[in-house]
């Protein structure tokens, strides 16, 4: 480890034993959000989530998630990127231009949602991967991270990837809900994976929770992120393992029940699913929130 590495482990020992948490990925440019950010975010403190990276998932919202790092100065940080869904708009040079602007900027810690969506067309495979070769060309002239969504298009996602091997930056496999096959390819290639409250809608015997509960997901390469306003963590959920449920606090459960819906999920509810991972993996929350704060601040550099 690091001189550097030490410093921050150490930093966040002290802080960890009220379960402080980073959300790597919130919509919060949401619209379900315009009438109390202040409140979210607030909660958001309340709850343990200390940083929050804002999601861009094109160029009109990557610049609206850098305005708001402005705002929440050292808590909000933002990424730059066009979601796959979003690929077909990126038609006009000067859009590609803006974006490499919004990416420059010190506030924002990655490249992207970025990736391949094949199980809906809303803009053609091609385009998709054109616009997603360009992006991953971006973040390995910024160094910056690479912010990855994938949805029934591993193989095709990988190959670009293959392709630039030697100057990839880090990857982050965002709101993983694939299978275990897919995932074990994730982890060979040494990715970051991040994991929401779809480990409660995971009913499957081959999915995330395997890779969990078999630890074949490394903790070093783990994060953890609400997608807020999605990725609900349905705390009720029966399926759950009972020394899963067992696992969760009174007060993360209470931030859940009393903040977020199937309509809104909020970052607040970061630390139960740290505590659902925690379960699952036989661990302490406080060592998964440690070691997962620790990937966070590594990854996209946040100690500024």
């Amino acid at each position: 480890m690091t001189s550097e590495a030490t410093q921050i482990s150490n930093d966040l020992k002290g802080c960890y034993e009220n379960l402080i948490v980073i959300d790597v990925g919130a919509n919060l440019t949401n619209k379900k959000y315009g009438r109390d950010l202040d409140s979210v975010v607030q909660r958001a403190k309340d709850a343990g989530v200390q940083k929050i990276m804002v999601t861009g998932t094109s160029v009109k919202n990557s610049k609206e998630a850098l305005r708001l790092t402005r705002i929440y100065p050292g808590t909000i940080y933002s990424t730059a990127g066009v979601h796959p869904h979003d690929a077909k708009s990126m038609v006009e040079e000067d859009l590609w231009s803006e974006l490499l602007s919004l990416a420059q900027a010190p506030e924002c810690v990655a490249i992207g949602e970025c990736g391949l969506n094949y199980s809906k067309d809303f803009s053609e495979p091609q385009v998709q991967r054109d616009v997603f070769k360009r992006q991953v060309l971006m973040a390995c002239e910024l160094r910056k991270p690479l912010f990855v969504h994938e949805k029934d298009a591993q193989d095709d996602l990988l190959k670009i990837l293959d392709e630039h091997q030697n100057g990839l930056p880090p990857v982050v496999i965002h709101s993983f809900t694939g299978s275990i096959e897919q995932g074990m390819k994730y982890i060979e290639k040494g990715f970051y994976m991040g994991i929401t409250g779809y480990i409660c809608k995971d009913k499957s015997d081959g999915g995330i929770r395997r890779l969990l509960s078999e630890r074949l997901l490394p903790l070093d390469k783990l994060l953890v992120e609400t997608d807020s306003p999605f990725m609900y963590p349905n705390m009720r959920a029966s399926k759950l393992p009972l020394h899963v449920k067992d696992s969760l606090t009174e007060r993360s459960m209470n931030f859940v029940n009393r903040y977020c819906t199937f309509q809104r999920n909020e970052p607040c509810s970061l630390p139960a699913i740290v505590e659902l991972i925690a379960g699952f993996l036989g661990q302490k929350p406080e060592d998964v929130a440690l070691a997962t704060a620790f990937n966070a601040l590594k990854v996209f550099d946040l100690s500024q």
